[in-house]
């Protein structure tokens, strides 16, 4: 049995299309010459990978378990490639990264920031996800690194790197009824009006799932888009919120607002870094795990104050 690169490259092109003429174009292939080669792949194989119809083509459960490997088979040629053109002009490398939406919002712009400026020829493409389409994304190799909180049941394909933890509190006006506690239930502030992220963001889904269990409903006064406007609204009266701890302590030096402690177990929550194969990671994938890891150690941490506060702050390990 004989694999081409370019087959596989192609196969997967018409994969994510869901059609062969849209795959062909990124292949820069006629839809005739596409089809004759995905034809001969099948045949090699001895499976049929695509359903055909007049709307477009869908993967056969074959071709789900091809593609999976595909796509691991063509990362592994790209970090080959980009390990080896570190010698002809540098270093080099593409890394695509899900994360949620804490990570995305808060600390990783900081930290891809400081990795980039000293790798000019390392590109990255940071995605938003949930962490199940994280998770998922991993293990069928669609991303190189998955950034996530709470817990991830093990799994024979993943990689699991724990890096701090995330504590999760209410977030309210400091004249609030709410803001004398020390700690407080999530089912106690089910009794009042919440400010909350957009539909679909992670910490949105995960608190109302917690909403689901306790058979309560998440009342939501108004959903935003960042968590510097949930901490302006919720300065202004309109409601109290839920927010990671690290970000409500940032606005808490210049907002009215104070934090009160969530009672709930799942309100602290470990921040992993997951991968496929961690030694399978280019060398900047590596280099940029080891600079999560090492920044959100206490002494790393200590050491960062000085030179960049807000970094510091946002990927500590809380105590």
């Amino acid at each position: 049995m004989h694999f081409d690169i370019p087959d596989l490259r192609l196969f997967i092109h018409v994969a994510e299309a869901n059609s062969l003429t849209g795959g062909a174009r990124r292949a820069c292939l006629s839809t005739a010459a596409a089809s004759m080669r995905i034809k001969s792949l099948e045949g090699q194989l001895g499976s049929r990978l695509f359903y055909r119809d007049s709307q477009g083509v869908e993967l056969t459960p074959a071709g789900h378990d091809l593609l999976v490997h595909a796509r691991a088979i063509m990362r592994q040629v790209d970090y080959i490639k980009d390990e080896f053109s570190q010698y002809a002009e540098g270093e080099s490398g593409h890394l695509r990264i899900f994360a949620n939406t804490t990570a995305v919002s808060d600390f990783m712009p900081d930290v891809l920031a400081s990795f980039l400026v000293n790798r000019p020829g390392v590109t990255i493409d940071l995605q938003e996800r949930l962490t199940n389409d994280i998770i998922r994304g991993v293990v069928d190799g669609s991303t190189d690194l998955g950034v996530v909180a709470g817990p991830v049941s093990p799994h024979k394909k993943l990689e699991i790197i724990p890096f701090s933890v995330d504590r999760l509190v209410v977030v309210t006006r400091k004249d609030h009824e709410l803001a004398t506690r020390r700690a407080v239930s999530f089912i106690e502030t089910l009794r009042y009006s919440h400010i909350g992220l957009r539909e679909g963001s992670t910490l949105f889904n995960f608190l109302k799932e917690q909403s689901s269990e306790t058979g309560s409903t998440l009342q939501m006064r108004i959903q935003v888009f960042g968590f510097e406007s949930a901490c302006r609204m919720v300065s202004r009266g309109v409601g109290i919120s839920i927010l990671p701890r690290s970000i409500a302590q940032r606005y808490a030096d210049f907002l009215d607002i104070a934090t009160i402690d969530l009672e709930d177990d799942w309100a602290e929550r470990e921040r992993s870094l997951i991968v496929r194969e961690f030694d399978a990671l280019p060398k900047c994938g590596k280099e940029l795990v080891e600079k999560i890891r090492n920044l959100s150690s206490p002494e790393a941490t200590h050491k960062l104050k000085e030179s960049d506060p807000a970094l510091a702050q946002s990927i500590k390990k809380e105590e």
